[in-house]
């Protein structure tokens, strides 16, 4: 399992905040593949430019479509503009892959056979080995769940600042917490426009209600 794989299968886990957006979830994503690929040296940040490494195919076959997806010639492309086009819809990619993987089942609310479906996550050793990441406070997940309002622990604010300052020890080190930066200013940014809009289509409706 990927960090990536071990991020999706947290926020598909039941909690009592609710489902985790899925927009959100693919920004962070997007930064979890990156931090995978950084351990592994297949690339490097300069500045906030990604640069690739040594070219070889992951075994994990997503982790492989994210290493494909590199621009691999100068002007190499930087970090947010990955976070957006690597992020589109990353997180449908992810459910699709779990579900052909037999990781993730659709189950279904109530007794009637035509009630709503919900995604439920099979026990499996990958499941258990993302809980227990989690429960131990692995940084570099805990800062990307986090980025997606997965927390756990102590004081949100305290969390998340433990979290950033382990990550910089981690393999990588800064460049780990330049990707984790990065997550929160999209997620960030992701929420302003959603408000934007929330505001435009209100001040839309108002109109035609003025008689």
């Amino acid at each position: 399992m990927t960090t990536a794989k071990d991020l999706f299968t947290l926020a598909m886990e039941p909690r009592p905040e609710g489902a985790v957006g899925q927009g959100d979830l693919s920004l962070s994503l997007a930064g979890a593949e990156l931090i995978d690929l950084l351990s592994t040296r297949a690339i490097a940040l300069d500045g906030d430019l990604i640069v690739p490494g040594a070219q070889h195919v992951p075994d994990d076959r997503l982790l492989g479509a994210a290493a494909s997806a590199l621009l691999r010639q100068p002007p190499y492309e930087p970090l947010e503009d990955w976070l957006w086009r690597r992020g589109r819809d990353l997180a449908a990619a992810y459910q699709a892959a779990f579900e052909e993987d037999g990781l993730l089942t659709r189950a279904r609310r109530g007794r009637l056979p035509f009630g709503a479906e919900r995604m439920e996550l099979v026990d499996t050793p990958d499941r258990l080995r993302a809980r227990s990441r989690w429960e131990e406070d692995e940084p570099v997940l805990a800062a990307l769940a986090a980025a997606v309002g997965i927390r756990r622990g102590p004081a949100e604010a305290e969390a998340e600042e433990k979290a950033q300052a382990e990550a910089e020890t981690a393999p990588g080190g800064g460049a780990v917490t330049t990707v984790v930066a990065a997550v929160n200013d999209a997620v960030l940014e992701l929420e302003a426009v959603r408000q934007r809009r929330s505001i435009e289509n209100a001040a839309f409706a108002n109109v035609w209600r003025v008689p």
